[in-house]
């Protein structure tokens, strides 16, 4: 059903602007907001849903790499190998900065 209405010039550039930022039509846009003003789209209610549903996952034990497939236990170790890489290169890091941090200390005191 089509639905016409006249508004306000600089009401309308508001609106085509919230809209683009959403990346939605003003269309959409005007019907989002009908949808939230008459209660069929509480943001509120939506988030109290997704925490009540969240809150039913439980996080696991990991699971031992005999009892996975082969893809899954390669995978496994060979991103953690890339998080221990990164761990120590971060490290170094770390280390050649606050070295770097006490030799300019050391000169400028």
């Amino acid at each position: 059903m089509a639905v016409s209405v006249r508004m306000n010039p600089l009401i309308e550039k508001e609106l085509e602007l919230a809209a683009k930022r959403q990346g939605i039509s003003k269309s959409q846009f005007i019907i989002d907001a009908v949808e939230r003003a008459l209660g069929r789209r509480d943001p509120a209610a939506l988030y109290r849903k997704v925490m009540q549903e969240t809150t039913q996952y439980k996080v696991s034990e990991r699971m031992p790499d005999d009892d996975l497939p082969t893809y899954k236990t390669a995978l496994r170790q060979s991103l953690s190998a890339k998080y221990a890489r990164q761990q120590d290169d971060y490290a170094a890091y770390l280390a050649q900065r606050e070295a770097a941090n006490n030799a300019a200390q050391r000169t400028a005191g």
